[in-house]
């Protein structure tokens, strides 16, 4: 019999290894330039087309590679960040598995240039699919230029399912964000498709957080108060958003050793910090960047190595907690005790000087007898009844069961504090929820004008100027057609911003810009890219904002008028899966007595 184990290929090898990797072009976009980073790079560019799918393409002006290191480069498990196991504990780099590069080149076309300071020459090698085809002494500047062409062009199964242009560039956008928001001192700069999108140039951290995400007339660190404090286990620095300032949409990056990652422990921390200031739903911002010793975190856990494992969590965590309580205090943001002031509660005042306190006195009837009282006496009637048996009721059926009530112009409805509707049917108490009620009636109108194409448009006297961030320029690009079919007329005003000068006319006096903004990051929060899932969320969160708000009082008619247009969409839930309406029964409300 033959033997049946064998070793893989190194290219066989190599494309397993790019499964865990290099999962998408964000992933080869992080470990290239982390490589720059670790290089010494002052300046680094970012060039993709195709949302890297052609081509992804990092230049830096590092200490760049000789001939041998540059072929040694590709070869898996070659690295020149560590050199025996213990270094895995000692690791101020960003890469060190020597994984990357070989994966990378495993599953696409790679062209590098390269050259040191020291060499006259520069380097140039082309690899495809681990293999390589050329290597040759080329004129180049000092640092390394790495082309990334046809990215998945031999494993059409993972190309086949990246998402379209404008979710991976989102992604690619983000994975730049994490990087350049914890290297202030390097100038980067990105260019998608012949387009500048970042050009930051070296700068404070405040300012470089400025620079990624203050897209508005206001400045974006005005919302930030600074976050620092240091002790023997950690020092923590950063910026974290006040209370007032949060939202459903906040910017959350933790870091640590110049690393990004990923510690929901530590978000726990942070909302356990800002208890009680914070809306329902509505999360802060914050910037976090942890310096600790690297023998007390294993960042070797995960292929991405945004998961790290603390020696310590606890102590970290409670060290977390009482800098951000700190930094709330001292910024004024937190609720606080006044002692200087008198109690708002009516309490009698004296003095302990002048008042003495009387001994309790019980008063004790002695002639008190209860086997003579008149109650003892008193006999149980009607305890013959809890004998007898119960008249069987005839079962509903299973239509019974699930049958709607009807509400017709003569049954009684009432308001309940200005939020519910409840109509007394003759199955029991319908209770209505009335701004999901006009959210349900609205979303079925909308859905309509995006498949028709027939908004009844209202144009804007004065248009409304929307200042988007880059990641919600992609998006709304996307939405344009869908924006446009349910009444909004958008125009582009300049490179970062877009002019509102027509709104739906269900809209109302809402705030254009807002009901844009709040679409796009209901869009952005869902995982479908499908052009029918745009359409719900776009219907839903324009509905949501369109609807009478919660705490309005309304008519009779008001009231009759909404129950009957709910009644002919025939819906009971939203797409969110939130209920419209609840039946009381008449045996749950029997029960309860």
């Amino acid at each position: 019999m033959s033997d049946i184990i064998h070793l893989l290929p190194d290219s066989v090898a190599n494309q397993i290894a790019a499964g865990e990797v290099i999962q998408r072009p964000a992933s080869c976009l992080k470990e290239l330039v982390e490589n720059s980073l670790d290089a010494g790079a002052s300046h680094i560019r970012v060039i993709v087309r195709d949302a890297g799918r052609t081509l992804l393409q990092v230049v830096d002006d590092g200490k760049g590679m000789s001939p041998t290191d540059a072929r040694m480069a590709f070869e898996r498990h070659a690295t020149s960040k560590i050199s025996q196991a213990s270094d895995l504990f000692q690791l101020r780099t960003m890469g060190f598995r020597g994984e990357a590069l070989a994966s990378i080149c495993a599953v696409a076309h790679v062209e590098v240039q390269t050259r040191r300071v020291e060499d006259e020459v520069g380097t140039r090698i082309e690899i495809a699919g681990s293999e390589v085809l050329s290597q040759e002494i080329v004129q180049c500047p000092v640092g390394t230029n790495m082309r990334v062409k046809n990215l998945f062009y031999n494993v059409p199964a993972r190309r086949k399912f990246l998402k379209t242009n404008q979710t991976e560039l989102r992604n690619l956008i983000t994975e730049y964000q994490r990087i350049v928001l914890v290297n202030p001192q390097v100038q980067f700069t990105f260019v998608s498709d012949d387009e500048i999108i970042y050009d930051l140039t070296p700068s404070t951290l405040k300012q470089r957080i400025e620079a990624v995400f203050g897209h508005s007339t206001k400045p974006f660190t005005s919302h930030l108060v600074d976050i620092a404090t240091e002790t023997e286990l950690v020092r923590i620095s950063g910026f974290i958003g006040k209370p007032e300032t949060t939202g459903k949409n906040s910017q959350q990056y933790m870091f640590v050793n110049g690393r990004y990652m990923r510690h929901p422990y530590f978000h726990k921390a942070l909302m356990t910090a800002y208890s009680g200031m914070l809306l329902p739903d509505h999360t802060p911002s914050y910037f976090l960047y942890f310096d600790i010793q690297p023998d007390a975190i294993d960042v070797n856990i995960h292929p991405t190595k945004t998961e790290i494992k603390f020696a310590d969590e606890q102590a970290i965590f409670q060290i977390l907690l009482a800098a951000i309580r700190e930094s709330l205090g001292k910024f004024n943001v937190a609720p606080s005790l006044d002692f200087t002031t008198e109690s708002q509660l009516d309490f009698p005042h004296r003095s302990v000087a002048t008042s003495t306190i009387a001994a309790p006195h019980i008063q004790v009837d002695p002639t008190y007898n209860p086997f003579k009282s008149q109650t003892a006496r008193q006999t149980v009637s009607g305890w013959e009844q809890l004998y007898q048996q119960p008249i069987p009721t005839q079962p509903k059926t299973i239509e019974q069961l699930f049958e709607e009530p009807k509400i017709t112009e003569h049954t009684p409805l009432l308001q309940l504090d200005n939020r519910y509707i409840l109509a007394l049917t003759a199955n029991g108490i319908m209770m209505i929820h009335q701004h999901r009620a006009h959210t349900c009636v609205l979303y079925k109108v909308l859905r309509e004008q995006l498949g028709n194409h027939q908004a009844t448009t209202q144009p804007l006297l004065f248009p409304e100027i929307v200042e988007l961030t880059q990641d919600d320029l992609s998006t709304l690009e996307q939405l344009l057609p869908e924006l446009s079919s349910v009444g909004f007329g958008v125009e582009q005003f300049s490179p970062a911003a877009y002019s509102i000068t027509a709104v739906p006319a269900l809209l109302g006096q809402k705030n254009a810009a807002d009901a844009i903004l709040q679409v796009i990051h209901k869009v952005q929060d869902t995982e479908h890219s499908a052009k029918e899932q745009w359409q719900e969320m776009i219907a839903l969160s324009l509905a949501e904002q369109m609807a009478i708000p919660q705490g309005k009082a309304l008519t009779e008619i008001e009231m009759r008028d909404l129950v009957e247009r709910l009644q002919q969409t025939s819906l009971r839930y939203l797409p969110n899966g939130k209920a419209i309406s609840t039946l009381l029964s008449h045996d749950e409300i029997q029960k309860r007595f």
